[in-house]
């Protein structure tokens, strides 16, 4: 990795990290250069600054930017997972996403970070792995959760629908505020998975991909 890119003009005071609080520091670290800056900004010393620590702590920890990248991702599945209430696992409509706006009000650094790299890998493909890997997790948490939800469960279509939805109100948030419009166009499609529960829901009887059931016949909800 090069020190081509400005570093922050403020020094932090450097600090003694124990091995997992460190690693974790520069992960939190390397998310907000990246949040901030864009990708390109993403260098050791950068990160290193931003932790308030020397830059061969980043090394140790990672080896190489690509280490790094990987690693912050991961790291960021894990964030947002645990913070998005996507998959409560309580089969409850009420509790499906809730929570959202406040993830993106709290944390918008996070959320940032992995559209960065959402658009970066239209330009550098051999990030596709690391963000395929991403919203697989997504929406695999997705359809356990409607699985859980809708009595006839979910495909793989309908699954990637709801968390479409989710993901386009997260990036209107992130851009342009409003948390109470993502609330309302939230309870919006919680009504809508409560209509499709009433009905059986689409399920699979489509096969994966078909969310032709949702619309005609006896499955009508979504």
């Amino acid at each position: 990795m090069t020190d081509s890119a400005a570093a922050p003009t403020g020094r932090r005071p450097r600090k003694r990290l124990h091995y997992g609080e460190g690693r974790e520091a520069l992960l939190n670290a390397a998310v907000r250069v990246v949040a901030r800056g864009g990708l390109r900004r993403l260098t050791y010393r950068a990160v290193a600054e931003e932790a308030g620590v020397t830059h061969g702590l980043v090394v140790h920890h990672f080896g190489s930017r690509d280490a790094l990248i990987e690693a912050a991702l991961a790291h960021t599945i894990r964030t947002s997972l645990s913070r998005s209430a996507l998959e409560p696992g309580t089969g409850e409509i009420a509790d499906f996403s809730t929570g959202l706006s406040e993830m993106v009000t709290a944390d918008p650094g996070t959320q940032a970070f992995q559209y960065e790299l959402l658009l970066e890998s239209r330009r550098r493909p051999e990030l596709l792995p690391q963000i395929r890997e991403l919203y697989d997790e997504y929406f695999d948490a997705s359809r356990r959760e409607l699985g859980r939800m809708l009595p006839a469960g979910a495909n793989e279509a309908l699954a990637r629908l709801v968390f479409a939805a989710l993901d386009g109100l997260v990036l209107h948030q992130l851009v342009l505020g409003e948390p109470e419009i993502t609330d309302a166009a939230l309870e919006q499609l919680r009504s809508l998975l409560r209509l499709a529960a009433s009905t059986g829901g689409p399920g699979d009887a489509g096969g994966p991909g078909d969310l032709s059931q949702a619309s005609t016949g006896p499955h009508r909800g979504l």
